[in-house]
């Protein structure tokens, strides 16, 4: 075939991805910047809740005087039910966003999806920008998160499928990283806009994540699909052109061929162990096979699942939902905005050193560590607040206020460094391809589904009028971290260093408790027999591929089941 380029196979497992270059690093580093979404948007709901414009105009009380009572300054905030359908609804919609981006993903590609999200998001930004009642605010909501959906789910899809082996744990931890930028961003602009005695104290904060959408949504134009969802849709052609263009080698290198050998060999064994016969099927595959095998789809599934709601059980969105009215309820913080600037600043100061010590110490590791501190740290900061940090009016002590908050921004630190992105980077990892984008979208949704519930629930947990659990919250925060570290030890495996494919391999031979141990022997290219099985891909122009050799000759893997 003119201009065509013979793709075969490799047994060395050395030699299955090509080098890192700079063009992945940016390439990765800019589709991050879908964090910025997800962190700003939680970040700049909490701030507004507190101002004072934003109280009267969404519940028509009179601004209270200076010499007000108690009573009467006490009452003048939002309703724990307004706070929680403005925080909830979002998650609301980025749930049903997430479940819905893997169908749209797997027909138009990772790409276009994520453009989709940026437009459905900018449509819910403006009704929020224009809003001046509940319902249009609500309805904002409701819009924006749907397309915060599609790009938090589907921004973790497409780096983990673009992103090197090596540092693909680096790369998708920048996710989080943007994610406390956005939160940072948020903060900061609702700190400068809080005193304005107009509409723009909050519509300001609000229009500005304009600029996100059209950022992340324009440049996306210029950056490459992935090639695997290529190789998904049989385009083996445009997988070799993506590829090349992802790893910057011509397309003729022997890396481009051993690389997508690789990925065409684990789908097609994939296909063969659980075959995709029609729609439904698509869905109930991510289900198939039994909780007890560690390989099956079933259980990668649950655990993408259990990993998601995991990372919101540890509390962290208390703290930047409601940080700013827990901290005015100690009564000894003289600039509560001020603290949770500090609180944000502290979360993204952290996350950078998640790029290191995810490569260097593995992902197991860290989320075994970092629940354990997030559970010592809550446990101090629950314990001092019900007994020597008790609100006593003037008498209460701010030394222990203070050493609360010291503990909240070590707690802040821990899940920065560990749950915060290995949660994110695990669950782009451990699916298969043929069922990768809706067990993606199945975990995100997870993620919102807890966001959802915490962000209605928690103003009824320590409103004065209900629970009023105040800093016992904390104690029940760690008391979560606790669960989470023990569905780590029995059921995340280590992927670090592994490619996607090998990942694969690694959950059908090993537990998670031994997986750290595991290293890869063989390639599926060689058990699939594509080592001498050539693949004919035209690179001038569209249409199929060849294979050389007929599809009966590729021989059976056996599916090893492992507990």
């Amino acid at each position: 075939m003119a201009g065509g380029v013979v793709i075969h196979g490799t047994a060395d497992t050395s030699r299955i991805e090509a080098p890192v270059t700079m063009k992945a690093y940016l390439m990765c580093a800019f589709a991050a910047f879908g964090g910025i979404f997800f962190g700003y948007d939680t970040g700049w709901m909490g701030g507004i809740m507190g101002m004072k414009y934003y109280i009267r105009q969404y519940t028509g009380i009179p601004y209270p005087a200076a010499d007000a009572s108690t009573t009467v300054t006490d009452a003048f905030v939002l309703p724990s039910w307004e706070q929680s359908l403005l925080t909830g609804i979002l998650s609301c919609g980025t749930f049903f966003g997430a479940i819905i981006s893997g169908d749209i993903a797997d027909r138009i590609g990772r790409r276009w999806t994520i453009i989709t999200g940026c437009l459905t998001f900018t449509v819910g930004c403006i009704l929020e920008t224009a809003s001046t009642t509940l319902a249009v605010m609500v309805v904002g909501r409701l819009i924006a998160g749907a397309g915060v959906g599609f790009i938090s789910a589907i921004i973790i899809l497409y780096m983990s499928e673009i992103a090197p082996k090596k540092v693909r744990g680096a790369l998708v931890s920048g996710y989080q990283f943007c994610i406390t930028i956005g939160i940072l961003l948020a903060n900061c602009v609702v700190y400068g806009t809080q005193d304005r005695d107009d509409t723009g104290s909050y519509r300001i904060p609000i229009a500005i994540q304009f600029i996100w959408a059209i950022v992340l949504g324009g440049g996306l134009f210029l950056l490459p699909e992935s090639p695997r969802y290529f190789v998904k849709k049989g385009k083996l052609d445009d997988a070799a052109k993506a590829l090349a263009s992802v790893r910057g080698q011509p397309i003729d290198s022997e890396y481009i061929q051993d690389e997508l050998a690789e990925i065409i060999a684990n789908h097609e064994y994939e296909l063969s162990v659980v075959p995709q016969t029609n729609y439904l099927a698509t869905w109930t595959n991510c289900f198939n096979g039994s909780i007890m095998k560690a390989n099956s789809n079933l259980r990668r599934t649950l655990l993408g699942i259990g990993l998601q709601m995991m990372q919101q059980l540890t509390g962290i969105n208390f703290i930047f939902y409601y940080g700013v009215v827990f901290f005015k309820s100690l009564n000894t913080i003289s600039n509560p905005f001020l603290i949770s600037l500090i609180t944000t600043l502290v979360n993204v100061l952290s996350t950078p050193l998640a790029f290191w010590i995810v490569e260097r110490y593995g992902r197991r590791n860290l989320l075994l560590v970092g629940g354990t501190g997030m559970v010592i740290a809550q446990y101090i900061v629950g314990i001092v607040g019900v007994t020597v940090g008790q609100d006593k009016g003037a008498d209460t002590n701010k030394a222990a206020v203070s050493a609360m908050i010291a503990f909240i921004c070590l707690n802040i630190t821990m899940f920065a460094t560990t749950w915060g992105p290995c949660a994110w980077v695990v669950v782009g990892e451990i699916f298969p391809l043929p069922i990768r984008s809706r067990g993606v979208g199945l975990s995100t949704a997870s993620n919102w589904f807890w966001n959802c519930i915490i962000a209605i629930i928690t103003p009824y947990l320590v409103g004065k009028d209900y629970a009023n659990l105040n800093s016992y919250i904390f104690i029940m925060w760690g008391s979560l971290c606790i669960v989470s570290v023990v569905f780590t030890y029995f059921l995340v495996p280590e992927t670090k260093g592994l490619s996607l494919e090998q990942i694969d391999k690694m959950m059908e031979e090993v537990n998670p408790r031994n997986s750290r141990s595991w290293v890869p022997h063989s390639t599926f290219a060689s058990e699939m027999g594509l080592v001498e099985k050539n693949i004919t891909v035209n690179v001038e122009k569209g249409g199929e591929s060849t294979e050389e050799v007929e599809a009966n000759a590729v021989p059976q893997v056996e599916d090893k089941e492992v507990v």
